[in-house]
């Protein structure tokens, strides 16, 4: 009798055994689940630099690569030339920018009240040509340009100015000087 209780622990462990193993086999893989994975990028991200950096140790030289930025920006919006001796606004405006070339403030020095339109889209012109180059030497930039803007809706910055006419055109000069 003793035998069969120690044959009937062996069966029981047996067969305990063998659900244990058939509980741990994987399930069938389908296509999906039998794909590689890709392995995880192993490659940092780092904050995006800016495009351009600025050697301007002082802020008059820093005003110049701002402009140049602009212009760079807004090549089809440049206008071209002599600028007309009439021209229909004339706005100052300083910019800060951080050590990164975003714009941190715009401040009117003097605002065309005449023309809204044209402070607005100044202000957009110059928040959408950011990042401006990094003033690295500078830490931050601070400056001012004055924007000579023309009817057209072109414009040229003091800055890189190609000089405006002093000349009434379709006049001749005794007309102009009174004679």
């Amino acid at each position: 009798m003793l035998n069969e209780r120690h044959n009937f622990w062996i069966a029981a462990a047996a067969i305990g055994v063998a659900a244990l193993m058939a509980g741990c086999t994987a399930p069938p893989q389908t296509p999906a689940a039998s794909a590689p994975q890709a392995a995880p990028s192993l490659v940092q991200t780092r904050p995006t630099l800016p495009a351009q950096i600025s050697a301007a140790d002082t802020p008059l030289a820093y005003r110049h690569d701002a402009a140049t930025h602009l212009y760079d920006k807004n090549s089809d919006r440049i206008f071209k030339g002599i600028l007309p001796m009439f021209l229909y606004a004339v706005a100052v405006l300083q910019v800060e920018v951080d050590s990164r070339g975003q714009v941190t403030a715009l401040n009117w020095m003097r605002e065309p009240l005449h023309a809204p339109e044209v402070v607005a889209e100044i202000e957009r012109t110059v928040r959408q040509a950011a990042p401006f180059p990094a003033p690295v030497k500078l830490g931050s930039a601070t400056y001012i340009d004055t924007w000579l803007w023309d009817a057209s809706g072109r414009f040229q910055l003091h800055t890189l100015t190609e000089g405006q006419s002093w000349t009434i055109t379709g006049l001749d000069q005794k007309t102009a000087s009174g004679e």
